[in-house]
Parts: structure tokens; C-alpha cells; sequence
């Protein structure tokens, strides 16, 4: 069986338009008698708990292949966890935060979900606990796939294409942070995976 992760953002859910698009490709290879499976959870709040939570899951399964999917924040996790899963874990990152201890100091406090309006609060912890998840060097580069939108309104995307050199990189230019056209790179990002 061949796993699918998808790790949505900050503030996001699993309810994001790239998250559903990518969900309902994957439905529908397994329709197709592919041998998938999907797992795209909420993530809480807590950098720890997250990693904690999909961790969790990764290891009670029996997968003969892992593929993980990142978006933004998830992105930053989607690293943490490669490393973690070694050399045969194949890692796409969506607009990847690449310094979010930084740029999420100023979100301390109480914040509300993009998707369901739900209130949840970003404690002044979770900042060390993404600082713990750090990955400062990335390695086997061939396994992570990059896409990176140049007019990003959120996040700098030099940065992202400087913290993964060698890997499979797709400069996008245009999308913003969402990536509103991510149904035009679908199949390339399910290439990666599944060739």
C-alpha cells in the first residue's frame, strides 16, 4: 500500500482547495484499483501534537511506500518528517514555511480558522516547539518536490527555493499562497509520487 499524507497550514484545514483537489485525485486512483491510502488530518495547534499526531498514525500503518503532501505550515512539518522517514519517503512542499518561528510570533493569541471560523489559540510555546522541529539542512534532495509561487503574498519564495537546493523545483508565477491554480500542477506533483 502506498501512503498519502497531506499536511494543510496554518490557520488552514483539510477542508483547503488543494487539500480536496488533491484528496479527489487520490479517490479516484484508488477507485481505479490503485493501491493508495489517504490521511489528511486537522492539525492542532501545537507544532508537537501535530508532528505527535501523524507520527502516531504513520506507524501503525502498513504502507510499502510513504509520500507526503505540505502546504505552508505543512510544508514545514512535511520536512521535518522526511528526514525523520529516510531516503524512501517522497515529500512535496506547497509554498513551504521555511522559518516559522519567526514569521509566527506575531500570530500569538487568539486566531481564527480560514475554513470553518473556528477560534483556536497560538500559545507562546508552540514558537519553541517549531524551533525543536528545525531541520536545517535537508538531505537526499531528489526525493522532495517544490512548488513556489514568485508572487507568494505571504511567504518569500527565494527563501524557499534557497532552503532546498537540488531538489525538484517548479517556480510558479503566479498562484499567491494558496496556489489558486494548483489544479493546472496536479499531475505533476502525482507524477513524482507515483512513477
Amino acid at each position: 500500500m502506498h501512503l498519502f499524507v497531506y499536511l494543510h497550514g496554518f490557520r488552514s484545514s483539510p477542508s483547503s482547495a488543494k487539500a480536496l483537489l488533491t484528496r479527489e485525485s487520490i479517490d479516484r486512483l484508488m477507485a481505479e484499483g490503485v493501491d493508495l491510502a489517504w490521511y489528511g488530518p486537522q492539525l492542532p495547534p501545537s507544532p508537537s501534537l501535530a508532528i505527535k499526531m501523524v507520527t502516531t498514525f504513520i506507524e501503525q500503518q502498513k504502507y510499502q511506500k510513504l509520500s507526503i503532501i505540505g502546504s505552508s505550515l505543512g510544508g514545514y512539518y512535511a520536512t521535518y518528517l522526511a528526514e525523520r522517514y529516510g531516503k524512501n519517503c517522497l515529500t512535496t512542499l506547497l509554498n513551504p514555511a521555511v522559518e516559522p518561528a519567526r514569521d509566527l510570533e506575531k500570530y500569538i493569541g487568539e486566531q481564527r480558522s480560514w475554513h470553518d471560523e473556528e477560534v483556536f489559540y497560538f500559545r507562546k510555546e508552540y514558537i519553541q516547539e517549531l524551533k525543536d522541529l528545525y531541520i536545517s539542512k535537508i538531505t537526499y534532495p531528489k526525493r522532495y518536490q517544490l512548488l513556489a509561487a514568485k508572487d507568494d503574498e505571504v511567504l518569500n519564495y527565494e527563501e524557499m527555493v534557497r532552503k532546498y537546493p537540488g531538489v525538484y523545483q517548479h517556480i510558479l508565477e503566479s498562484g499567491g499562497h494558496a496556489i489558486s491554480n494548483y489544479s493546472d500542477y496536479l499531475s505533476k506533483v502525482l507524477e513524482f509520487h507515483l512513477d
